[in-house]
């Protein structure tokens, strides 16, 4: 508590606040950090969102500091871990579910509230059920979440929390498949589960004409396994597939459902059913991002920090893209150089995509977030940028 009022002290000489304005922020920033910033897992215990805040506000210039504390106050979307396990524990009875449930029905022919009135169709369900198969992409899948909010619904045999299944693995759920729905049991339906998209360009994108990305990386692996293993491979001929992201932002899911249109007639011996479902537990609205690209300047082309290239979402929104853009340091998109180049990016300087998002998830900062938020560069004892939620890369 000391500490905490230590901070609290600082952050508003650093601010140059008054008495009156201090005990105002005073609240607000105690009640933010209790019931969300200081759950951010790069936080240490003893050292939190306001001793952070008071960081990094010290290298703005005076005059720009109460712009970067409103970004913060009025336009940070923070993510925090009590809701990303609502939209975990989401997944199972408001996606997967109701899709199942109107599918047995219409084999029956009857209503989806009929379903578990009976039966015959009530096996049905959970047969469909067990055939389910659900792959995590990423470490953000949260598999371990996943499978124990659905314990006695889920089998363990149906769930892989990465994308690198091997021989043994294959073979393993496709014998606790039959011994579960008899011996010729497959997988018919497989969900692909992650937890953030923000560009859409990670999971399906061309590079040199060519299908890249966690979808044909998926394909692959499947073509592979089968042509291995045959007809032990568990998943069924023509399976349905589903993509889900617990969150995703309006320009991912368009830029998914567009570049599904046009990869798939690319892979002519796919696996997979032409049609793909999409969905996402929580679909950030179009006004989150502080701006978006202007018209006639491509995403992917020379949009460049200081140019005006994006235009902001609301009229105050200017002030923060031109803050992005005065304390942008372009040593960050040295250092991911290899990677940007090849998504057409130019700068960082909005985010990665240009995506502009003032988004921060409780677990880790998203590169489609403004670099103003997580940028750390130069010295730690002479900082050219510092982060106010660090952020752990896996690129560089």
């Amino acid at each position: 508590m000391i500490k905490n009022t230590l901070a609290l002290n600082l952050i508003a000489d650093v601010m140059a606040w008054d008495n009156v304005r201090a005990t105002d922020e005073y609240d607000w920033l105690r009640l933010m950090s209790v019931v969300k910033y200081d759950s951010y897992a790069d936080f240490a215990a003893g050292s939190g969102f306001i001793e952070a805040l008071v960081d990094w506000m010290r290298q703005f210039d005076k005059e720009d500091r109460e712009t970067a504390y409103r970004l913060v106050k009025e336009r940070l979307v923070f993510i925090s871990t009590a809701e990303m396990q609502r939209l975990i524990e989401a997944f199972l009875p408001e996606f997967v579910t109701p899709y199942l449930r109107s599918s047995v029905a219409s084999d029956h022919g009857i209503q989806p509230y009929e379903v578990w009135a009976d039966k015959v169709p009530s096996a049905a369900f959970a047969d469909r059920l067990r055939k389910c198969l659900f792959v995590g992409l990423s470490d953000g899948s949260r598999i371990d979440i996943l499978r124990r909010a659905n314990a006695g619904e889920l089998s363990q045999e149906q769930v892989v929390p990465m994308m690198n299944v091997d021989r043994e693995k294959w073979v393993s759920l496709g014998q606790d498949l039959k011994d579960d729905c008899g011996d010729d049991a497959k997988f018919e339906d497989v969900y692909l589960v992650d937890d953030f998209t923000a560009s859409g360009t990670t999971f399906i994108r061309l590079k040199d004409g060519q299908p890249k990305g966690k979808l044909p990386k998926f394909e692959k692996m499947v073509s592979d396994a089968r042509k291995v293993l045959g007809t032990a491979f568990p998943i069924a001929e023509n399976y349905r597939l589903h993509i889900h992201h617990y969150v995703s932002t309006v320009q991912a899911r368009q830029v998914l459902l567009d570049r599904i249109e046009e990869v798939i007639p690319m892979l002519p011996a796919k696996s997979f059913r032409d049609e793909i479902a999409v969905h996402e537990g929580l679909l950030l609205p179009d006004t989150l991002p502080l701006g978006t690209v202007c018209e006639g300047t491509p995403v992917g082309g020379n949009v460049e920090a200081g140019t005006n290239g994006l235009r902001g979402t609301y009229p105050e929104d200017r002030e923060y893209i031109d803050l992005c853009e005065k304390y942008y340091d372009q040593s960050e998109f040295k250092r991911l150089e290899r990677h940007c180049r090849e998504a057409g990016l130019t700068t960082l300087c909005y985010g990665y995509g240009y995506c502009a998002l003032p988004l921060v998830l409780e677990h880790n900062t998203p590169n489609n977030t403004v670099p103003l938020l997580w940028s750390e560069t130069g010295e730690p004892t002479s900082p050219m940028t510092r982060s106010l939620f660090h952020r752990r890369d896996r690129h560089g």
